[in-house]
This record gives C-alpha cells, sequence and structure tokens, in this order.
C-alpha cells in the first residue's frame, strides 16, 4: 500500500482544516451550547465542495474518492462532531446508494441539488423495532397503480427535521423479512411526510435527530431505488462503505482530544512543574498517540479498499469497530488528564467526551460490528 497522499488530496484535506479553523472552530462552544443546525456552515461546506465529494462530475459532483473524503472528514470533525456528521451522512448514507442503484433519471435530478446543498439529506433505516435487526423493517410499501403508499415511522434519524430527501427502507413483503425490503427515494415535501419527535440527546448537539411518520405517503414507483425486494442488499452495500467515514470522524474526534490534553499537560503546573513533566501522564499521551494512529491507518485502508473495488465489509467493520472503541478511550484520558476542568464544559475535552459516545452506537453497534467480523473470519 502506498502511504503517500496525492497533492490533490493533500490540498483537499488543507482546504477542509483552514475551514474548520477559520469558519467552525470560533462557534464550536456556541453550537454545542445552543444545539441550533449551523446552516450556514453547511451551505459553505456545499460551496466548497464538501457535500458532493464522491458524486461524479458529470452530476455535479467532485468525482473524489474515499480516501479523500476520509481526510476531509477527520479535519472537519476535530472542529465538530456535529457538523462532519452532515459531511459524512450526505457523502456516504445518502448518495453513495444513488450512485451505485440508481437509475439515469434518479441521478440527474437528485444528485446535483445534492451536491449543491439545495437538497439535504437523511436516510432513513432504524425504526423503535429494527435497530441492529435492521431487516425487521415495520414500515410497509403497499402497491396502488403507479405508486407505492408508505406507512410506518422511523426513529433515531440524523438530519430528519432538515432533510430535503429521505432514502426510505418499506417492506415490500413481510413475510419474506429481509429479503422483502425496497427502499424509495422520498422528498420530504410529499404530503403524509411528517417529522415526529426531535431527540434530545447526550452529545452532537448541532446536528438534528428526529422520527420520521409515514402516514398514507403517495410515493411514484419512478421513486423506487434498485429492484423491488432488494432493498436489503443496498443497505448493507451503502453501510459497508459509509463505515470508513465514521471511523474518519472517530479518529478526528479522538484526535482533538489527545491534542488538547497535550496543550493542557503542557501548561497545568503541579507540584512546583508543569503535568507532562510526568510519567504517568506520558503514558496516557503515548498510549492515546498509539490509539489514534492506529485506528488512522485502518481507516484509510478500509477507504482504499473500496476505491479499489475491492471487498471492505469486514475491514470497514473493524475500522469502525476500532475507531470508535479507542474514541471513548482517548477522550476519557483527555478528561482524566484535565482532572476536574476536564468535567466543565468551559473546556473542550468535556465536548469532545460527549460526542465519542455516539461514534460506538450509530451505524452499527461495536457488537454488531463484532457479529459481522467474527462470520466472515470463520468462513475461512
Amino acid at each position: 500500500m502506498d502511504f503517500q497522499f496525492t497533492e490533490e488530496q493533500l490540498m483537499i484535506r488543507d482546504t477542509a482544516r483552514d475551514f474548520a479553523e477559520e469558519q467552525i472552530k470560533p462557534r464550536e462552544m456556541e453550537i454545542d451550547e445552543t444545539g441550533e443546525y449551523p446552516r450556514d456552515l453547511i451551505m459553505k461546506m456545499a460551496e466548497l465542495g464538501f457535500l458532493g465529494m464522491i458524486i461524479p462530475e458529470e452530476y455535479g459532483g467532485s468525482g473524489l474518492d474515499m480516501v479523500t473524503m476520509c481526510l476531509a472528514a477527520e479535519e472537519i470533525t476535530k472542529a465538530s462532531a456535529a457538523v462532519s456528521l452532515t459531511m459524512g451522512l450526505h457523502n456516504s448514507l445518502v448518495t453513495l446508494p444513488i450512485i451505485d442503484y440508481g437509475t439515469e433519471e434518479q441521478k440527474k435530478k437528485y444528485l446535483p441539488k445534492l451536491a449543491s446543498g439545495e437538497m439535504l439529506g437523511c436516510f432513513a433505516l432504524t425504526e423503535p423495532n429494527a435497530g441492529s435487526d435492521a431487516g425487521n423493517q415495520e414500515t410497509t410499501a403497499v402497491e396502488d397503480g403507479d405508486y407505492y403508499v408508505l406507512n410506518g415511522r422511523k426513529q433515531f434519524i440524523t438530519n430528519g427535521p432538515v432533510a430535503d430527501l429521505a432514502v426510505v427502507f418499506a417492506a415490500t413483503d413481510r413475510s419474506r423479512g429481509p429479503r422483502g425490503l425496497s427502499v424509495f427515494l422520498v422528498e420530504a415535501n410529499t404530503p403524509g411526510f411528517q417529522v415526529g419527535t426531535i431527540e434530545k440527546k447526550m452529545g452532537i448537539l448541532g446536528s438534528p435527530t428526529s422520527e420520521l411518520v409515514f402516514e398514507d405517503m403517495r410515493v411514484p414507483k419512478e421513486n423506487l431505488l434498485g429492484k423491488k425486494n432488494r432493498a436489503f442488499r443496498v443497505a448493507v452495500t451503502t453501510i459497508d462503505g459509509a463505515r470508513a467515514g465514521v471511523a474518519a470522524q472517530c479518529v478526528g474526534v479522538a484526535q482533538r482530544a489527545m491534542e488538547e490534553a497535550i496543550a493542557y499537560s503542557k501548561e497545568r503546573k503541579q507540584f512546583g512543574q508543569h503535568i507532562s513533566g510526568f510519567q504517568l501522564i506520558q503514558g496516557h499521551i503515548a498510549d492515546m498517540a498509539v490509539m489514534v494512529e492506529s485506528a488512522r491507518l485502518l481507516t484509510f485502508k478500509a477507504a482504499w479498499l473500496r476505491d479499489q473495488g475491492k471487498p471492505c465489509g469486514t475491514a470497514s467493520a473493524i475500522a469502525k469497530l476500532y475507531a470508535s472503541e479507542i474514541c471513548t478511550k482517548v477522550a476519557h484520558k483527555a478528561v482524566q488528564i484535565h482532572g476536574g476542568y476536564g468535567y466543565i464544559r468551559d473546556y473542550v475535552v468535556e465536548r469532545l467526551y460527549r460526542d465519542a459516545r455516539i461514534m460506538e452506537l450509530y451505524e452499527g453497534t461495536s457488537e454488531i460490528q463484532r457479529v459481522s467480523i467474527a462470520l466472515d473470519m470463520l468462513k475461512h
């Protein structure tokens, strides 16, 4: 594997870093305190091309690869996991299935709008009784002439309250379980589309999460994405590709936590010296550095495999599992190094600790990652 990035990749990474430093960091505390969705920052990211990174150029995107997206995601996440989440979701869970499974008409209709930020997207798979068991969809889609009529409820949908386009999974044949699912492109202005409860969360407070409720919602048949009753494969392949992006977010949070801990250790004095001089603190910092770098390498391996068109499901699961778990560990150590100050909201590490916790839960819990990895190992 070549560990050298291209000039274009480094340029985009640096652009993301500059944007994060100049535009996001000055507002990172405000975003967390108010919990308001920073739409203006999202639109600025769209102007810079960060919402259409992997969308092909013929559809208004930049036509970049997953490695480049991960480079940018790490930099944006270092400033705000909440802001980064919209970029990551947009580039993976929303645009990937359209790129991979959409008709030419669907691509021309939606991808340019998603790339420009004219449309924001969400991925509506999770339900009250279909979390890790994603195949247990209770939302139904019944054929009626030239339409499908959808009824059901989705839960924990990132971007739910602000999305213009939803990638919605529903059962078209419940008797077949996971093999009876279909997926639809649903515009939020469709009659019967409602935003339900907006969740009050522990972290990533500037990223809105809500229920979506569908009541007799009529969706044109041309909005079926891929083939009828074949959506489970769409979900699996999309999430396999997206997990590298989540791992990059984890690396971003962990990297920032480590940087904050190092800076604090060089300023804080106890017993007549900076605490960076104590071996126990040095041990924590060394552990953090090893974990962050290991997670970063696993992340780029998974992204690289997908870019090469090679199987990436297990590599993505490994990257997501490890990066999400070290993310919480590194954030924990950063709080510990700060001592009591780390528990105070005036310090960035307090937010990072709260933001880190979701990483082991969304886009597949750590338990689901372990099951997936083990099943692949047992095939050999």
